[in-house]
């Protein structure tokens, strides 16, 4: 989640960074609809999502939305009340099950529908909620997002979903919250018929209707609410076939018409990307479900199979190297970027907001791993340290759960340098690549908490890493490196950390690498003389100072 929207190139980089890492406004109070947003209710608890038909008519004159999306459902245990959510200005107009009107209590965005029918644990059902009205315009896409209700320089409509953060219901209804993924869907979007809807999953059908079309697209696989996506535009489309790990993978471009040559030289980043995270993460999550690029009117976002993409066909960030490094010019950002979230946030998807780190840290330091493929180690880890300029550690990366609160935007970059000086713990490049590709087949299309990531890490390096992850993840703290020389001894020792903190950490003492092992007391290494020269691994992630 990612990284995206338009800037003027008068904005200072460090303000780019800033905005780039926040997704909801910053909050210090939670209301009864945060926690109808952010929890597990009772109203929710009961039903588990199987499949969604989204089947919506955009009219972009009006900016207006009008549909249907039929919800199926198993029963886990006897209810009558579902909670079903829908933000405003959108209206639910009528919800039915099996014909019959169905009442309908609403709380602001959440909408609490009572079933007559009999719902017996096991059984399928279904619902079909009506809605319409003009969904929210997004502000500043996708940080606060919604629909961008654009037009390309022709004059021709070019619009967008985004949402996440926001909430999928900010413009269709659905059940809200990210523990529970539907097994697959259909998104049909009727459109005027010189425009094109570019969805998620693959085309089944295109249906004119009178001067409209609708667009179906099918989805085979898991889907998280936020990564549903539309995008109308007056699209040119191209196509090539990938002959990645598990055979041939469609891989689609959309871009407007005017972009279209453009676009087949600059997209050539799109199968290098997924030449380097095939081999890092393991093979690329929805291959039923093929990969796409779309042009979009905002920066870009993860959309599942439908990756979008507003970078201005720019090397780096909007042209920018974000690391001061000038490797960050050797890639598109955004299409690496967010391709990495089809492994971390599509594949592997947080249960709660809270757990976002799931989703960004993991990404952010997969462009650091394009990097290592194509150009080697050194490269990689100039990149990642490069990107420590923007971490501000305001407050912890883990956010509060169940109120639908995000942590820090540190997430990104302090998150990446954690990885990275996990990668240096554990001393065995194989070694990690085998936990980041057995991350994406241990977890294979679920939705995850900390805990089973932490967990998962913990026992395949076969290190205790509850300090470590409680340090790095739960405080604002940066673990501080004290030292001294003095009566030919080097004396050292943590500072700034919690109880229990003991990282090993690797240094060059008289241009010879060793380890050390520090703890909060300190401890004593004899040296030859007083003339030494000390130097800490910069791959590690802390501070030093010399007293």
């Amino acid at each position: 989640m990612t990284n995206r929207f338009y800037i003027t190139t008068v904005l200072f980089l460090f303000s780019i960074i800033t905005i780039q890492a926040q997704l909801l406004s910053e909050k210090n109070k939670f209301t009864k609809q945060d926690t109808l947003r952010g929890s597990i209710t009772p109203e929710r608890a009961w039903w588990d999502l199987t499949y969604y038909h989204l089947d919506i008519k955009v009219n972009p004159d009006e900016k207006y939305i009008s549909g249907k999306n039929t919800i199926q459902y198993k029963v886990l245990e006897s209810n009558s009340v579902m909670q079903i959510d829908l933000q405003p200005p959108l209206k639910i107009t009528k919800v039915t099950q099996d014909g019959l009107d169905l009442e309908i209590k609403h709380n602001g965005n959440a909408h609490f529908i009572t079933l007559t029918k009999p719902q017996n644990v096991n059984d399928s059902n279904s619902i079909e909620v009506y809605y319409e009205g003009n969904p929210k315009e997004a502000v500043n896409a996708p940080w606060d997002g919604g629909i961008s209700w654009k037009k390309d320089k022709n004059g021709n409509h070019f619009i967008a979903s985004s949402c996440q953060g926001l909430g999928a219901s900010v413009w269709w209804p659905c059940k809200d919250h990210m523990y529970d993924e539907v097994n697959g869907m259909k998104i049909s979007v009727n459109v005027p018929d010189n425009l094109m809807d570019i969805s998620n999953g693959k085309l089944q059908l295109v249906e004119q209707i009178g001067d409209t079309k609708t667009f179906h697209w099918i989805v085979k696989n898991p889907i998280n609410n936020y990564g549903v996506n539309i995008n109308i535009g007056d699209y040119e489309h191209f196509h090539e076939v990938y002959d990645g790990m598990a055979g041939n993978l469609d891989m689609d471009y959309y871009v407007l018409k005017d972009n279209l040559e453009k676009a087949k030289e600059h997209f050539k980043d799109a199968p290098k990307m997924m030449k380097a995270f095939e081999h890092w993460f393991g093979q690329y999550p929805f291959y039923v479900d093929g990969f796409k690029l779309v042009e979009v009117p905002y920066l870009g976002m993860e959309h599942q199979s439908s990756v979008t993409y507003g970078n201005k066909y720019m090397k780096g960030y909007l042209g920018q190297d974000l690391s001061g490094t000038g490797w960050g010019l050797k890639f598109d950002f955004i299409i690496i970027h967010e391709s990495g979230h089809e492994w971390f946030a599509n594949n592997i998807t947080y249960k709660d907001i809270a757990d976002m780190w799931i989703h960004e840290s993991f990404t952010a330091y997969s462009e650091n791993l394009f990097l290592d493929y194509y150009y080697g180690k050194q490269a990689s880890a100039d990149y990642v340290i490069g990107t420590r300029k923007s971490i501000k550690n305001d407050k912890p990366i883990i956010g509060i759960y169940n109120v639908n609160n995000e942590g820090s935007g540190d997430m990104y970059y302090k998150g990446a340098n954690i990885l990275h000086t996990l990668r240096q713990l554990i001393e065995d490049d194989e070694k990690w690549r085998h936990i980041l590709r057995g991350l994406n087949t241990t977890f294979y299309h679920q939705t995850v908490t900390t805990k089973q990531i932490e967990d998962y890490i913990s026992k395949e390096t076969n290190i205790d890493l509850t300090e470590f992850f409680n340090q790095y993840l739960r405080t604002t703290k940066i673990p501080t490196l004290e030292y001294k020389i003095e009566k030919k001894a080097l004396k050292y020792r943590w500072t700034n950390i919690i109880e229990k903190f003991d990282m090993p950490i690797q240094v060059t003492i008289n241009e010879k690498q060793q380890w050390l092992f520090p703890k909060a007391d300190w401890k004593t290494l004899p040296l030859n003389s007083n003339n030494t020269t000390f130097e800490i691994d910069p791959d590690f992630y802390v501070k030093a100072e010399k007293l």
